[in-house]
């Protein structure tokens, strides 16, 4: 290992990807009550978390604080390690400048020490692809300043895009309006969404039904994927797991050599998308 790796519970990793890399809690409240979600996807019993999203239960995350990183990051600098963070995206957190500051703050007590954050302008696997991906290069001995550049340079190759099956949650965190999200119930309205360059959450096509929103996923991939031999694709959803399966079969049909892994979505950004969020996440030539 040539540095460390960092991520958090937003970056959608099981027990089984998470070789090389540590896992930062992401705390929230449900009904008043505080809890932790240290990352741990195995444990997560997602159709209980988003049947209580069902069934009216509030849930309110924050982002990950200045002093966590510091917590966090000292002990492995003290050993002589560099860090690199990957961090959720700018555009929908305050984590990454928070990330930021503590790097600056800890760069000038440890000054023979690199620390780098990323901002992989997306959540979910947007920053866990990057994760993976990071543990690979330091398992490879790449040395830390060479590994930040080709992480930066990832970014805009590490493609998402979700449709959610109630746009109510949105709602709720300010994302879409009231008016926007009750036309689109009634019409049956289900958004195609992606994190933009800027990592912002924007909508790039509209469709009537699950079955045209899935076929529209399918036919983003199409449009984005990059012509590689036996490509990873991951897919998440929250507790909609027969959609998932679904959306898998129709992209093998497009690449029959992909390898794709199917996950629960993790609950912290499942708060904002709520169930029947499915998402799609894969290597493109731009977002």
């Amino acid at each position: 290992m040539s540095f460390a790796v960092f991520a958090d519970g937003t970056a959608n990793l099981p027990g089984s990807l998470l070789d090389g890399i540590n896992l930062l809690p992401c705390e929230y409240i449900m009904d008043g009550k505080p809890g932790t979600y240290l990352g741990d996807l195995d444990k997560f019993d997602s159709h209980e978390y988003y049947e209580k999203l069902r069934n009216g239960h509030i849930i309110k995350t924050s982002l990950l604080n200045t002093q966590l990183f510091l917590t966090h990051f000292t002990p492995l600098l003290q050993q002589g390690l560099d860090i690199i963070y990957i961090s959720m995206s700018s555009g929908i957190s305050g984590t990454y400048n928070a990330a930021l500051a503590a790097a600056h703050e800890l760069m000038e007590s440890f000054s023979n020490r690199f620390i780098h954050i990323v901002d992989s302008l997306g959540c979910g696997f947007g920053n866990g692809m990057l994760a993976i991906k990071a543990a690979e290069l330091s398992r490879k001995g790449t040395e830390v300043h060479e590994a930040a550049k080709l992480l930066d340079e990832e970014v805009p190759h590490t493609c998402q895009y979700f449709t959610v099956d109630d746009l109510n949650f949105l709602k709720r965190t300010g994302r879409v309006s009231g008016i926007t999200a009750k036309i689109a119930t009634v019409l049956n309205i289900k958004p195609i969404l992606y994190g933009d360059s800027t990592g912002h959450i924007v909508s790039c096509a509209k469709t009537r039904g699950r079955r045209k929103a899935i076929e529209a996923l399918v036919q983003k991939y199409k449009e984005k994927h990059l012509d590689e031999k036996n490509p990873t694709i991951y897919i998440s959803h929250g507790d909609c797991l027969d959609d998932a399966e679904l959306l898998s079969i129709m992209i093998k049909m497009v690449t029959p050599d992909a390898s794709i892994h199917i996950y629960q979505h993790e609950p912290f950004s499942g708060a904002h998308v709520g169930p029947g969020m499915l998402g799609l996440f894969f290597r493109g030539r731009e977002r």
